[in-house]
């Protein structure tokens, strides 16, 4: 069995490192005022997850997780974002044993519409995306002992946008996440669907 340390080795090098690249690659092909201020920003998503439904027969408990993208605003309104998130479930009992973990990581990318905040009230965001992640089950000693392999899902999110001073902005918001894998364990092919609601606050920074 692998241990957990070799998630991070896997995830930092090789195809995906590329796949993050190339989409960075094709965001930056949009800009045709790439100097001009305040078209980029950089957000950091902490938040709290609520499953819909069962991932096979695992009823999960509220997970949580964190999310770093960047955006470029390519028009006033209109931009494009990806990132690189990690969200985490625990189950007490599932098709993989008892006491299990799933820990959902991969990358995210997307369109995102912004109206800007007033002087009297915020503006508000809605994105609408996708998702290239994979789904580790881990064991009650911490080891993994399966992965779905990434694969695309999608993503759809609504929030405000606060200002906190010249280049910050907080942002609550509101996303729906939808995943489907096949999960391996001792022979037996298991498939999920990892569908939830997760609740934060951002930490924006424009510049």
């Amino acid at each position: 069995m692998k241990k957990k340390t070799n998630q991070f080795k896997a995830i930092s090098c090789g195809s995906k490192g590329h796949l993050f690249l190339f989409l960075i690659l094709i965001f930056l092909a949009f800009s045709n005022e790439i100097q001009a201020q305040n078209k980029w920003s950089i957000e950091l998503r902490p938040g709290v997850n609520f499953a819909t439904k069962d991932l096979g027969d695992a009823n999960l408990k509220t997970g949580f997780g964190i999310e770093g993208t960047i955006n470029y605003r390519f028009i006033p309104h209109l931009g494009v974002y990806a990132g690189w998130g990690w969200n985490k479930f625990a189950a007490d009992k599932s098709f993989a044993g008892a006491k299990t973990d799933f820990e959902e990581t991969g990358y995210t990318f997307g369109l995102q519409f912004i109206q800007p905040s007033e002087k009297t009230k915020p503006g508000y965001l809605i994105e609408v995306g996708g998702i290239y992640n994979h789904i580790e089950v881990e064991n009650n000693s911490g080891d993994i002992i399966a992965d779905s392999g990434h694969g695309l899902g999608w993503q759809a999110g609504v929030g405000l946008v606060v200002p906190i001073g010249e280049h910050f902005n907080l942002i609550p918001a509101l996303r729906y996440r939808a995943l489907s894998r096949d999960i391996k364990i001792e022979g037996t092919k298991t498939a999920v669907d990892l569908n939830y609601i997760t609740v934060g606050v951002g930490l924006s920074l424009s510049f």
